[in-house]
């Protein structure tokens, strides 16, 4: 009986390889656009730590280039009534990623690296850690950094290849890390796409 991860790759050969094509081209556009659009994005990565990928997408679309202009308070009751679990938190670390939004392509694009442009966000952006600063530099069109959750790890424990750490230090993030990407280069696949195809598999959706 295939395991999770053979599954998963078995999606290379159906129908959703060009739904995965096609969204891996989207965030390389999308790395290409104005500072603003890619803050943004940040932004988007900022509201789905404990929360959902779906729901940081529609309040993503609501408030649009609200994230760049609309003051602390009334972002907060906008996040509010949207639904997300965490407004005020969430408004609060927008707000301070602000400072950024002007440099932010350009201190990407001088990086010596994705792993030094991740290192960056995480000590820079609150509210950001490995697999948010992970999910944003995929987004933008880099594919060599796994955003590692608990459900993806939950998949490699049950193929046997890695045990389920009560906490995910950096180390730990790192060493998961390297499994998935000696896993992807077997199969001639990098990180990025990877993760969608674990997510297709898992949910039945590419998302972002």
């Amino acid at each position: 009986m295939k395991n999770d991860m053979e599954r998963a790759c078995d999606l290379l050969n159906s129908e959703t390889r060009k739904i995965v094509d096609g969204r891996i081209e989207e965030f390389r556009k999308l790395g290409k656009k104005d500072g603003r659009e890619i803050f943004k994005e940040l932004c988007f990565c900022i509201l789905t730590a404990n929360y959902s990928a779906e729901g940081g997408i529609r309040i993503q679309k609501a408030i649009g280039n609200g994230f760049l202009t609309l003051p602390e308070s009334e972002l907060a009751l906008r996040l509010k009534a949207l639904g997300h679990r965490y407004p005020n938190a969430r408004a609060k670390y927008i707000i301070e990623a602000r400072k950024h939004a002007g440099s932010l392509k350009g201190i990407i694009e001088s990086s010596h690296g994705v792993m030094e442009m991740r290192e960056w966000l995480v000590k820079h952006v609150k509210g950001l850690g490995y697999k948010e600063a992970s999910h944003f530099l995929r987004n933008i069109g880099y594919t060599d950094v796994a955003i590692l959750d608990f459900h993806i790890i939950d998949i490699l424990e049950r193929c046997g290849t890695v045990k389920r750490p009560k906490t995910l230090t950096k180390n730990r993030y790192l060493e998961i890390e390297r499994v998935l990407r000696d896993f992807a280069k077997k199969r001639d696949m990098n990180l990025a796409e990877l993760d969608l195809y674990l997510w297709c598999m898992e949910t039945g959706k590419v998302l972002k």
